[in-house]
């Protein structure tokens, strides 16, 4: 579709009108309050492609600062963070939080993008092989409902105009008009793509998105979801959008004494076009200050399972034991497929979580000896990638 002025007149009358209904209910008595906490992380990692002296590596993972709170009934998150090893710095989220009613909350600004499990489909640092794609702990800028206002359902809907601000690319200047690279989440990034495996430039970006996301408690233990997203992937060289598409199956289950599992069936198709108008096999998508390839269409299929146990040693009272694994399964035959397996250990001691993970991967774009290859063309004859990391955060 070719976006006009009048569409996008229109589509800022609905964001508008819905701001000013949010802001014209009653506000839900509350008591004032702010709160500013953060975070400190580290790394001590192990690559099996790095043969060097340089072995093990500790690294400054992140550093964070949040401020959460709430006046006149209008509640504040926010949520910025700063990687010193990618050399880039940017917004995880920032929101304003009303109650229409009981029943009915509303974020405007960043929030997560309701699809799939949330707050998390993994158990692992690593997340699942979906957030490499955009579809797991994702967050843009726009204006999202939560109702619960029926009986073991839960109701999301949302539109977003466009990605999260984008923070500079690693050690360089924001340049891309807020779709560059520099983010938390990965989002599609303009530049480059494929047509089968030939690269033509593509000025590319996300443009007005819209997410339906529902889950049914089918009692305290069990929930079931579905979501779909419906979004617009826009190419300013020929002032044309693409409708791009996302749907995902979940199922979260808790059991016996600190059992959990966690499934999702994820189908994309991030359809764009190339600046000359032919369809992208291969799209960029980025974060962290550097973007990569990412196959247009896929399945994803992904499950964990992770074991609870509390203990009593010293500051350490519950121990987590899981394994996360997620399979790509790239629509175009020519196109490795992507795995993505993490077994690991979560330590959580007071303001102290120690995630200690073995993550294993084929075509995984952050498990390979060239950065960032995997989810485009990838390698047929993959060998697993290992890294043996461990994540020290104190959260405060």
């Amino acid at each position: 579709m070719k976006l006009s002025l009048k569409s996008t007149v229109k589509l800022s009358a609905l964001f508008l009108c819905l701001f000013a209904f949010a802001i014209s209910g009653n506000a839900q008595e509350k008591k004032n309050y702010f709160k500013v906490g953060g975070a400190v992380r580290f790394n001590l990692l192990s690559k099996s492609w790095v043969d060097s002296k340089t072995q093990p590596e500790f690294t400054w993972d992140t550093w964070r600062l949040n401020v959460d709170g709430s006046a006149g009934g209008i509640d504040l998150s926010f949520e910025y963070r700063f990687y010193p090893t990618f050399a880039t710095h940017f917004i995880h989220h920032g929101y304003l939080g009303y109650s229409l009613s009981e029943d009915l909350y509303m974020k405007l600004g960043v929030n997560q993008v309701p699809f799939g499990i949330t707050k998390f489909a993994s158990h692992s640092w690593w997340f699942q092989g979906q957030y490499y794609f955009g579809l797991e702990d994702d967050y843009d800028m726009g204006i999202k409902f939560d109702y619960s206002g029926i009986e073991n359902l839960d109701l999301s809907f949302a539109y977003y105009r466009q990605a999260e601000p984008e923070g500079p690319t690693a050690g360089g200047a924001v340049t891309y008009g807020n779709a560059g690279p520099g983010r938390y989440s990965y989002d599609i990034t303009p530049g480059v793509g494929k047509i089968g495996t030939t690269t033509v430039d593509a000025h590319i970006r996300e443009l007005n998105q819209f997410n339906v996301r529902a889950a049914y408690h089918i009692s305290e233990q069990v929930e079931a979801g579905l979501s779909a997203q419906v979004g617009g992937i826009y190419n300013s060289v020929l002032d044309e959008a693409e409708t791009s598409t996302a749907f995902a199956a979940h199922l979260v289950a808790d059991w016996g004494k600190g059992w959990n599992f966690k499934g999702t069936f994820i189908n994309y198709n991030y359809a764009a076009k190339a600046d000359n108008g032919e369809k992208l096999d291969i799209i960029q998508m980025g974060a962290y200050g550097s973007p990569y390839d990412v196959a247009a269409k896929a399945n994803a299929y992904a499950v964990g399972i992770a074991k609870a146990f509390d203990v009593d040693l010293g500051p350490i009272k519950n121990i987590q034991a899981y394994v996360d694994y997620t399979y790509v399964d790239k629509t175009n035959d020519d196109y490795a497929d992507m795995h993505h397996l993490i077994p690991g250990v979560l330590i959580s001691a007071g303001p102290v979580y120690t995630y200690i993970d073995y993550a294993m991967g084929k075509n995984q774009p952050w498990l390979n000896s060239s950065f960032g290859k995997g989810m485009g063309v990838g390698e047929e004859d993959a060998e697993w990638m290992k890294r043996f990391n461990i994540n020290i955060g104190y959260y405060f």
